[in-house]
């Protein structure tokens, strides 16, 4: 294989604030094609209707071109392989899924949602599909579908023996197939599934390798089994590392204990070729052990071979360390005064302050603790003054985060949005509004009076303030696992299900 056969993507969902570790799993791939002459392709994988949207997808695209990260084909540039969106492929899907099924390599499934759930509860929630439908004979099939009868399709899996593959970092890896479910690869309302799609993308877009999250790991044989009933050659499989939280279990990076959305690392003031650098560090050193290094040093140097399979640890005080040399060492006073005008000390930005602050003034050395907390990535907290009447600091913890939780789902964050929610919040906790939005005063400013609650919401944005409310959960005690799960049931019963 020659380098400029060299074709890799990645393909993030945009269902969300765009996340760390896409941009991670972005940049190995990038500085591998790039390092080898090859193609970096950007797919969209929006096939979950009830969530994905296009301003997740803008989102997406604007955050890692600010990193740095550009792509070779994708839904903004198009390409020779397009469309470069799922939800535009969905012919594609259908006709392969066609195929399998009159090879028998797949077959439709009838059963209800209440069916199901029912299996569950007798079998187990992690059992698998009971292969209920698998033998319904053809005829049976389509005379059903032609009644109209809804259903999915399902891939036919082994039922004994086992897959084997191959895997770039981890070698041989070995799956018995009766623990492999028979996978849904086709939905009841013609999206196909994760599954079936990225197959028939990643052959017909000619991925070479796919480089990954290992959480796909245990997907790989289903995988695996769609290639060889195509007919297809498998890429090569490189499951990288997972991104890890720096606590004692090293638990899976997640936005409990550490901000995941790049656009909160932006308004929080760090420098995108610091993060860039910092995500390159993840589970790989150059080989002159040197700690900060450019993207085109990365390309010239990464061999995948060398990620080691350590957890890596996104360790926020090891990034600000880093970000602190690039301001120090990469800028003249001049440039990081630019840096700081693009940044967030520009007449946009302040034109949206003053009004807020200019009631409040006194003097004009007022600005500066007035406006603080509107360029801090952290504000002091004191437990102390956190307060709902009436509340206990662990209900006022729990009411923090279902209205963190909340907010994760507002579209709209502009204070004449976030005025009726927050009233309706309130009513629905009854509490009183000055009562109710007191703690978040103190949550967001470190203060117990400030500017305008909503409007500063507004200008300090969704992720700043969604971090700062996970900041003053923890300074209130916390939350176990056992109360977040009781939560999420009383979130539903409020507000309805989060997704």
């Amino acid at each position: 294989m020659t380098p400029a056969q060299v074709r890799v993507r990645i393909a993030p969902s945009p269902t969300g604030d765009p996340h760390v570790g896409t941009a991670y799993q972005a940049l190995f791939n990038l500085a591998f094609a790039r390092g080898r002459g090859g193609r970096f392709i950007l797919r969209i994988e929006d096939t979950d209707q009830a969530r994905s949207t296009r301003e997740s997808e803008a989102a997406i695209l604007e955050s890692l071109r600010w990193l740095g990260i550009s792509w070779d084909e994708g839904p903004d540039i198009g390409g020779p392989h397009g469309p470069y969106r799922q939800s535009e492929r969905l012919g594609i899907y259908r006709e392969h899924t066609q195929r399998l099924l009159d090879a028998g390599q797949a077959y439709r499934c009838f059963c209800s949602k209440e069916r199901l759930e029912e299996m569950r509860r007798r079998q187990g929630a992690d059992t698998g599909y009971d292969r209920h439908c698998r033998e319904i004979p053809q005829a049976e099939s389509d005379a059903r579908v032609s009644a109209g009868e809804a259903h999915v399709v399902r891939m036919k899996v082994p039922l004994e023996g086992v897959c084997v593959l191959h895997d770039l970092l981890r070698g041989e890896i070995r799956k018995d197939w009766a623990s492999v479910d028979d996978q849904v690869i086709l939905k009841s309302d013609g999206f196909p599934t994760y599954h079936l799609a990225v197959v028939v993308d990643d052959h017909l877009m000619e991925i070479t390798h796919v480089i990954r999250g290992e959480e796909w790991i245990n997907s790989v044989p289903k995988h695996v089994k769609l290639y060889e009933y195509f007919g297809w050659e498998l890429p090569v499989f490189c499951h990288l590392p997972l991104l890890r939280n720096k606590d004692q279990t090293r638990s899976k990076l997640s936005k409990r204990k550490n901000p995941t959305s790049l656009h909160y690392y932006r308004r929080a003031g760090y420098l995108p070729e610091a993060l860039l650098n910092f995500l390159g560090m993840m589970g790989w050193l150059m080989p002159n052990g040197e700690e900060k290094f450019t993207l085109e040093e990365m390309i010239a140097n990464l061999e995948l071979e060398k990620i080691s399979l350590g957890g890596p640890i996104f360790d926020v005080d090891k990034l600000r360390w880093l970000n602190g040399r690039y301001i120090r060492e990469n800028y003249t006073p001049a440039a990081l005064l630019e840096k700081l005008e693009d940044w967030g000390l520009n007449q946009e930005n302040f034109g949206r302050i003053v009004p807020l602050v200019q009631p409040r003034l006194e003097t004009l050395a007022d600005w500066g603790y007035l406006t603080a907390a509107f360029f801090a990535d952290q504000v002091p907290l004191d437990a102390g003054e956190l307060k709902m009447k009436g509340r206990t600091s662990e209900e006022l913890a729990e009411i923090l985060q279902l209205v963190s939780w909340r907010l994760e789902v507002q579209r709209d964050f502009g204070a004449a949005a976030l005025d009726p929610l927050f009233r309706e919040m309130a009513e629905k906790f009854t509490v009183k509004l000055k009562e109710f939005t007191r703690p978040f005063y103190v949550a967001l400013s470190g203060r117990l009076a400030w500017t305008p609650l909503f409007d500063s919401m507004e200008i300090l944005g969704a992720d700043l303030v969604r971090v700062r409310l996970r900041r003053a959960i923890e300074a209130l005690g916390g939350l176990s696992g056992k109360q977040r799960k009781e939560l999420e049931a009383r979130y539903a019963e409020l507000f309805g299900r989060r997704d």
